[in-house]
C-alpha cells in the first residue's frame, strides 16, 4: 500500500513538473514577443526603391513608415522641377502621397500629368507643386539618398539636404 502511494506521488509531482515546465516555456515565449519591436516599428527604418524598374508617367507607390510613397518617373513632355531627384538622365517625382489639406490620399491622373484630391478638391502637378488649393503646401518630400539607381527612404543624403535647405521639401 505504501509502495501504491509512492508511485502516485510520484506520478502526480512529474505530471506538476511538467505542467510547470511547459507554463515556464509559454511565460518565457510571452516575454521574448513583448521585447521584440512591433513591425510597425520594424517598417518605420529605412525603405529602398529601385528606380530602374520605374516607367514613365506610371505611379508607383510604396509605403514607408505606415504612408503612402508616390513614386512617378516624370516623360520628357512633363515640366522639370527642382523639387524633381534626378537620377542620370531620367527625373523623378517622390513624395509622401498624402494630400497637405487634411491627408486624404490624391489619385493620379496620367492623362493630366496631375494628381487629384477628390475629397476637397486639390490638384498637384507632377511635381507636387499645388494647383488648385485648398492644399496649403506642396506634397511632402520624405528625407531620401541616392545609392545607384536606388533610394533610400529615412536617411538624409546630400541630394536632400539641398532640396531642405532651399526649402523645397515642404
Amino acid at each position: 500500500m505504501q509502495e501504491e502511494n509512492k508511485g502516485r506521488r510520484d506520478f502526480m509531482g512529474m505530471a506538476l513538473g511538467a505542467c510547470a515546465a511547459v507554463g515556464g516555456v509559454g511565460a518565457l515565449y510571452a516575454m521574448k514577443r513583448t521585447w521584440d519591436p512591433l513591425p510597425s516599428v520594424k517598417a518605420a527604418g529605412f525603405t529602398t526603391i529601385d528606380l530602374a524598374t520605374a516607367k514613365p508617367n506610371e505611379l508607383m507607390v510604396e509605403k514607408w513608415r505606415g504612408k503612402p510613397i508616390f513614386v512617378l518617373k516624370k516623360t520628357a513632355d512633363m515640366k522639370p522641377n527642382d523639387r524633381d531627384i534626378v537620377i542620370g538622365s531620367d527625373r523623378f517625382h517622390v513624395s509622401i502621397g498624402l494630400c497637405t489639406h487634411l491627408g486624404c490620399i490624391p489619385a493620379y491622373v496620367g492623362v493630366e500629368h496631375k494628381f487629384k484630391c477628390a475629397c476637397h478638391g486639390g490638384q498637384f502637378d507632377a511635381s507636387g507643386e499645388v494647383l488648385k488649393t485648398p492644399p496649403p503646401s506642396p506634397l511632402v518630400i520624405p528625407p531620401f539618398k541616392i545609392e545607384g539607381t536606388k533610394l533610400v527612404l529615412g536617411e538624409t543624403g546630400p541630394e536632400y539636404q539641398k532640396m531642405l535647405d532651399a526649402g523645397l521639401t515642404a
